[in-house]
């Protein structure tokens, strides 16, 4: 007899093959219904991946119940792959007084993603699509055998997609779709090579209306960060800027308003402040960087000098195993040299957060060594060349972090990766290696002088990120 936990991984396999994460009616009820519900029979209303049917069939709540058949009939498509969602919409359609022979000749089992049905364009009225699509990784699909078939999705016209939410958009894109609402990974806007080709080919072609997004989990079996996005058909394609508002609904249900711009030269990014940042202030003589303490390392460097560690990859009751490790006199001053190490994820609460600290202030020892696997999200001891002075590197850890929590305020930390949903208002993010390298190569040190550097020290000091960021910009534009 198969268990429980195996049933469940199975069942979670199949939607994530099926791309069945079905949306919560509250979803439309609360931020699609108040868009749409002036313009109801203005268009026909159409899901090509409708589930259950819960992001269209509520529309009929807003129709008088002598008029919904008649309704549903000119104004409701509905299609999905699987003939059990199908029967599950039609059995919906029932409850809002749709009889089963009339729900049934617009409730439609069909793979869409390949077969688009076209005929939905001979309506006299223009198509509004409201959708949550499935999503997985062009990755994920060739890595496992039992995805191996969705491949065919990404060929021909749909060669250079990532995802299928992607092919989902770019047929909609060729078939003159005139309104979309999709729900979609955010990685559509924050992706970089991910998302870049499915950005440039359509936003070329559709205004970004208005977004949500959602920094608490949604669906019940993927942590995946969504979206929902409004798109409207441009009268004339273009590659022009464009700017847009977005609402962050966060764990508590708060929703904070920002103004996005995305450019044609970022690829339409969203949320590209960091890289503008670090690229315009990137130092002249920027300090080179390594990450991590290896064991191979360790072994090619054997010696008589003790160095004690914590073992990065052996973390139990609270805290990491702690060691003594032998080395030669060339690793034992390099490791006591670097007392620097970069928590890349926040911790939970808003004095955890990631940054550049020291060693022995956190853990009370020398180094942090990578024993097995480097993970990304342990503590990683980082090595500077050239080497710098104890007084040097906390001047780096101040200023590395006082730039970041400017940018994290300034950005809302788009830059960093949601980590872990929660229901507080903060929400834990992950900041990578590559951003930590950058930021670093915005310290200027190695190129001041001496009165130089103790301005520069005072204003770090001080905390003032105003000053700070107008020494630093003077440089950029004098050097």
């Amino acid at each position: 007899m198969m268990s429980t936990r195996n049933r469940s991984r199975i069942s979670i396999r199949r939607k994530k093959l099926f791309g069945e994460y079905l949306t919560p009616r509250e979803l439309f009820r609360k931020y699609i219904e108040p868009e749409i519900k002036d313009l109801i029979y203005e268009y026909v209303w159409v899901d090509l991946f409708a589930g259950e049917g819960d992001l269209i069939l509520p529309i009929l709540n807003l129709v008088p119940m002598d008029r919904r058949i008649d309704f549903f009939a000119k104004h409701i498509y509905l299609f999905d792959i699987q003939s059990i969602m199908v029967e599950r919409a039609i059995e919906k359609a029932s409850r809002y007084g749709i009889p089963r022979h009339v729900a049934e000749k617009n409730i439609i089992q069909r793979d869409t993603l390949l077969n688009y049905p076209k005929f939905i364009f001979e309506k006299d009225l223009p198509i509004y699509h409201i959708t949550n699509p499935p999503y997985l990784y062009i990755g994920y699909i060739a890595k496992h055998e039992e995805t191996h078939d969705l491949l065919k999705y990404f060929s021909g016209e749909n060669k250079g997609y990532q995802d299928l939410y992607q092919v989902a958009l770019a047929n909609d894109m060729r078939h003159g779709v005139e309104k979309m609402i999709y729900v979609i990974p955010t990685n559509f806007f924050f992706g970089y090579s991910v998302s870049n080709k499915i950005r440039r080919d359509l936003l070329k072609i559709y205004i970004v209306k208005k977004v949500y997004f959602f920094e608490k989990q949604i669906f019940r079996d993927t942590g995946t960060n969504v979206a929902i996005c409004f798109f409207e058909r441009k009268k004339i394609p273009g590659q022009e800027p464009q700017i847009f508002e977005g609402y962050k609904v966060t764990g508590s249900g708060e929703m904070v308003k920002r103004r996005y711009i995305l450019r044609p030269e970022n690829n339409y990014r969203a949320g590209d402040e960091f890289n503008e940042f670090v690229k315009r202030l990137r130092s002249s003589r920027p300090l080179r960087i390594k990450f991590y303490l290896t064991l191979n390392e360790v072994s090619r460097n054997r010696g008589d000098y003790a160095v004690e560690i914590i073992d990065a990859n052996s973390y139990s009751k609270g805290g990491y195993s702690k060691r003594i490790i032998y080395v030669n006199k060339e690793l034992y001053d390099k490791i006591r040299s670097n007392i620097l190490f970069v928590k890349t994820l926040d911790t939970g609460s808003l004095d955890g957060r990631a940054g550049l600290y020291v060693i022995r202030d956190v853990f009370g020892v020398d180094g942090i060594l990578v024993t097995k696997s480097p993970y990304r999200t342990h503590p990683i001891q980082i090595f500077i060349e050239p080497r710098l002075s104890e007084e040097e590197q906390i001047l780096l850890m101040k200023y590395f972090n006082l730039i970041l929590e400017y940018l994290r305020e300034l950005t809302d930390s788009e830059f960093m990766t949601t980590y872990k949903y929660s229901n507080s208002l903060y929400t834990r993010k992950y900041l990578g290696l590559k951003q930590v390298r950058k930021l670093i190569e915005t310290f200027p040190w190695l190129e001041l002088d001496d009165s130089e550097k103790r301005f520069f020290r005072d204003l770090v000091l001080s905390g003032e990120v105003s000053r700070l960021l107008e020494f630093l910009r003077k440089r950029r534009s004098i050097i």
